[in-house]
């Protein structure tokens, strides 16, 4: 628990809107009554994220087949996202014939701006 992010249930109640935004935002605030924890405001995002990864962990089927993917992937027993979509009958664009690149999105050196 942080300190630092830590207050009374009173004062949380007359910051509460100021919370709520800091929330969004990624900060975490634990709620203490007499000094104990008693209660942790997070956003809904993160919420159902540690929800979700509870309900992974929870599953012993899931996580044997995470274990076995990890042993796969690093003896180097795996196919790329390319070789899966051919395999599954979609058709995958061919990269090398169509040229990518980044474009200049600034003014050249030199130019003068408009005022």
């Amino acid at each position: 628990m942080n300190s630092q992010n830590s207050l009374s249930v009173t004062e949380a109640r007359g910051k509460i809107f100021d919370l709520v935004k800091k929330t969004a935002v990624g900060a975490r605030f634990f709620l203490t009554d007499r000094g104990k924890a008693k209660a942790v405001l997070m956003s809904v995002d993160e919420f159902d994220s540690w929800q979700e990864t509870m309900e992974i962990m929870s599953d012993p089927g899931l996580m044997k087949d995470i274990k076995k993917a990890r042993e796969e992937y690093e003896k180097g027993d795996y196919i790329t996202l390319e070789e899966l979509l051919v395999k599954e009958g979609f058709v995958v664009a061919d990269k090398s014939k169509k040229k990518y690149g980044i474009y200049r999105c600034r003014a050249k050196k030199g130019t003068k701006r408009n005022r």
